[in-house]
Parts: C-alpha cells; sequence; structure tokens
C-alpha cells in the first residue's frame, strides 16, 4: 500500500479523497491555490502546499507545480479525483515518467478513452453502438457546416477533452452552429487547455444513462450497474439515481455487458465510467468514456454498499479487485439512492452562479442521508471554480422512499450570505414527472419554459 498520496484537487472531492486515504492508513498531501487556503481539504489532509495564485491555469493546472510539490513532499502516488488534470494523459505520462503512481488508467487507455473523438472510435471498433458523428476532430467552421449538413440538424459540438457539460454546444441550424464551434472551442481551450472539439448527432431528450466499471491490472473487469443522469441544465448533470427506473434486467445485461467489453478492449485499469444515451424506444448508443471517479459515484456507493475511492487506492497499489466488490458486482442494488448536485448559484436568476461568504451553514442528517462538502460557516466560496459546493445522497427501500428522505433533508438544509440550488432541488422532489420516473435530459428545460418549477413554496423559518 502507498505511505502518501497527493490529492491534485480542490472541494468536496479532494475531501473524499483524503477520508479514503485515512481509512486506509494513507499519509495525504494537499495542494490548493491562494483562494482555497481555507478550504476543509487544505486543513484535514496532513500536509498541504500552495501551488499559486486562483485561476485553474496558474494552480490546479500547472503540471510542474503539481510534481513539485509530489517532489517536495516525497509521495508515492496522485489521486487526481475529476476535473483539472484527471483526464490529461500527458500529466499521466509525467507521473509515470516520475515513478509516481497515477491513480487511474494508465497513459495509453487514457489516450484511448479519455479523449472523447478516439473513444468513439475505440467502440466502434469493439462493436458497441456510437452515436452518429464526425470519424475525427473537425478543424474548421466550414468543416464542421459540411457535416452537420450529412448529418442533419439538431448536432451537438462537443471537446474531445471536455466532461462536466463544458465545451459542449447545441446547434440546430447554420447560424446557431457557427457559434456553437467557436464557443464550444474556447470553453474547451479554458477549461481543459485543449480546444479540439468534434460533433455528433443531437438525440434529442433522450435519457442518459451511465455504467460504473472497476477494472484492477490483473485482468478482472466488472461493472456496478447503472445510474441515471438525465437530470441535466446545459448539459450538466444536477440530480443523479441508481438504479435508473427505465432500466429493464434484459437492457441493464446488454449495456453492462457493452460497457465491459469495450474496457477490456483497451486494457482499462481503475475506475471508469461508461455513458450512454437511450433514445424512447430503448436503444442505446455509446457517447463516452469518463476515465475517472465520477462526481456521482456516491450513488453507487450508497444503492451496492462499497467504496469506489478506496478501491481506486488499492487497485493502484497493485492489489486485485476486493472480494465484496467482486461479490456486490454480482448482486442487485441492495438500497436505491438519489443525489442532488448543490450549487452556489440561483436558480430564481436563471442559475446566476452566487459566490461569496457563508454566513450560516447546517447541514441535515439522520437515517439514510448523506453530505459530501467541503463548506462551513464563515467560508468563503470563490469565483474562479466549479459552483459545487455539496452533494446530497439519500438513500431508500424504494425510489419514492429515497425521493421522499431527500424533500425531507433538503427541508433542513440551512444554507445563509449565498444562493443555493436548494429550493430547485426541492422542487424537482415534489415534481410529478420526476416523482413518476417520466423523465429526459429536456425536462428541467420543459418545466422552465413553462413556468412549473416553483420555487417559493420551500417552507420558511421564523428569523428569515
Amino acid at each position: 500500500m502507498f505511505q502518501k498520496v497527493l490529492i491534485a484537487n480542490r472541494g468536496e472531492i479532494a475531501l473524499r479523497v483524503i477520508r479514503a486515504c485515512k481509512e486506509l492508513g494513507v499519509r495525504t498531501l494537499a495542494v490548493y491555490s491562494e483562494a482555497d487556503v481555507d478550504s476543509l481539504h487544505v486543513q484535514l489532509a496532513d500536509e498541504a502546499i500552495c501551488i499559486g495564485a486562483a485561476p485553474s491555469l496558474e494552480s490546479y493546472l500547472k503540471i510542474d507545480r503539481i510534481m513539485s510539490a509530489a517532489e517536495i513532499g516525497d509521495v508515492d502516488a496522485i489521486h487526481p479525483g475529476y476535473g483539472f488534470l484527471a483526464e490529461n494523459p500527458h500529466f499521466v505520462e509525467v507521473c509515470e515518467s516520475c515513478n509516481i503512481k497515477f491513480i487511474g488508467p494508465s497513459s495509453r487507455a487514457m489516450q484511448s478513452m479519455g479523449d472523447k473523438n478516439a473513444a468513439r472510435a475505440a467502440a466502434r471498433k469493439a462493436g458497441v453502438p456510437v452515436t452518429p458523428g464526425s470519424d475525427g476532430i473537425v478543424e474548421t467552421e466550414e468543416e464542421a457546416m459540411k457535416i452537420a449538413k450529412k448529418l442533419g440538424y439538431p448536432v451537438m459540438v462537443k471537446a474531445a477533452a471536455g466532461g462536466g457539460g463544458r465545451g459542449m454546444r447545441a446547434a440546430h441550424n447554420e447560424p446557431s452552429l457557427k457559434s456553437a464551434f467557436h464557443s464550444a472551442r474556447h470553453e474547451a481551450q479554458k477549461a481543459f487547455g485543449n480546444d479540439e472539439v468534434y460533433l455528433e448527432k443531437l438525440i434529442v431528450n433522450p435519457r442518459h444513462i451511465e455504467f460504473q466499471l472497476m477494472a484492477d491490472s490483473h485482468g478482472h473487469v466488472i461493472h456496478l450497474g447503472e445510474r441515471d443522469c438525465s437530470i441535466q441544465r446545459r448539459n450538466q448533470k444536477v440530480i443523479e439515481e441508481c438504479p435508473s427506473a427505465v432500466m429493464t434486467p434484459s437492457l441493464r445485461r446488454k449495456m453492462g455487458n457493452a460497457a465491459v467489453k469495450l474496457a477490456k478492449s483497451v486494457g482499462y485499469e481503475n475506475a471508469g465510467t461508461i455513458e450512454f444515451l437511450v433514445d424512447k424506444d430503448r436503444h442505446f448508443y455509446f457517447m463516452e468514456m469518463n476515465t475517472r471517479i465520477q462526481v456521482e459515484h456516491t450513488v453507487t456507493e450508497e444503492a451496492y454498499g462499497c467504496d469506489l475511492v478506496k478501491e481506486q487506492i488499492r487497485i493502484a497499489a497493485g492489489q486485485p479487485l476486493s472480494a465484496h466488490v467482486a461479490r456486490v458486482a454480482r448482486a442487485e442494488p441492495r438500497l436505491h439512492a438519489i443525489e442532488c448536485r448543490i450549487n452556489a448559484e440561483d436558480a430564481a436568476n436563471n442559475f446566476q452562479a452566487t459566490p461569496g461568504r457563508i454566513d450560516f451553514y447546517y447541514a441535515p442528517g439522520g437515517r439514510g442521508v448523506r453530505i459530501d462538502s467541503h463548506v462551513y460557516t464563515g467560508y468563503t466560496v470563490p469565483p474562479f471554480y466549479d459552483s459545487l459546493i455539496a452533494k446530497i445522497i439519500t438513500v431508500g427501500s424504494t425510489r419514492i422512499n429515497a425521493i421522499d428522505r431527500m424533500r425531507r433533508a433538503l427541508d433542513e438544509y440551512y444554507i445563509t450570505g449565498i444562493k443555493t440550488t436548494v429550493p430547485f432541488h426541492a422542487a424537482m422532489m415534489r415534481n410529478g414527472d420526476f416523482r413518476d420516473g417520466n423523465y429526459d435530459t429536456g425536462l428541467i428545460d420543459r418545466l422552465v419554459s413553462a413556468g412549473k418549477l416553483n420555487l417559493s413554496t420551500r417552507p420558511l423559518r421564523l428569523h428569515e
């Protein structure tokens, strides 16, 4: 097992990794920007080193500074979390050249699957259904126009190195494609340091279903069921659940087998997620692979009763898949789990970001409620990064039980000083279509357009 792990990330995922390391008896080194000096991951790690100014391009995306911190801290492994450098194969190569274990796939596997366009090619080769799209990177606006005309509108422009909804733009005609092409490239460059994009046919209002994979260095590849991530806005997931209400045993078997087959074909190791789009006729199409731990890994952990981050660390240390994970992978989910991503945003004002100081913070608790968060009373949410400040995960013996528990937990969540998406999530838990499992990726847009998302019914407290 490793002696010390550097966490090349921030926020709740950095804290999540620190907790897993502590339970495994592994020391931790946090890196942080000047804006994150007061973040909990800095306070709770065994050691911490500042790596630069607030903007991520000057800190969390600076490979040389992270590697310098790794050398100073004398670590033997690096966990990338999600976002930032988590899917950057060059970073993995640098770790490999420095004899520091990257807790994730090899650079070769990441190049095959982390690049969205290369992953589509690998899926085709493995015989996995793929959404129609460009054969490679689209270099120019003119080339994009030709491909879109052949595919037929609407189309989606997507960052090859993307993730988290960034670098993605839908286009329904030529004028909108021109704007989408350039704005997607600009956002991709800013978020990932790579402006390469490709095009694919836009499947209107599908279900977004992903399968959690775990693979060790001994040839074992398993999946731990699916997550439904169809509740989205601006291509960003906001609510996830496990299992999916739309899944049938036959479809789960077909999609799970396809996911495992694809991972095996590229020699994949560690945690990964195969993402599919499922249309109204339950035809599924490979969309992309995330070669890292996902934000929403928590619902799989709660539904199956496992610890995916600990499993990542064990696998990276050369151990085979644990007997527990191998066993639960063959079983049905023991519970239904739902996650709400709580962002520092004002849902009533077009989800505008609301960084600032949290005057008071009280997290809900009780049976079946899990909170993953790095914020606290007096913490200042910086304006430089993703607006995610917390995740609420609830579990129940049935889907409705988990939803009702989430409603209760959201009503208990008390954050003042900034606006958050807690009222939005409370409204979603009351929505009839969501409660019935009758939804797709277009539900939020339809509710907002029709003015049917009531954000004002959350109970008021006496001093509000």
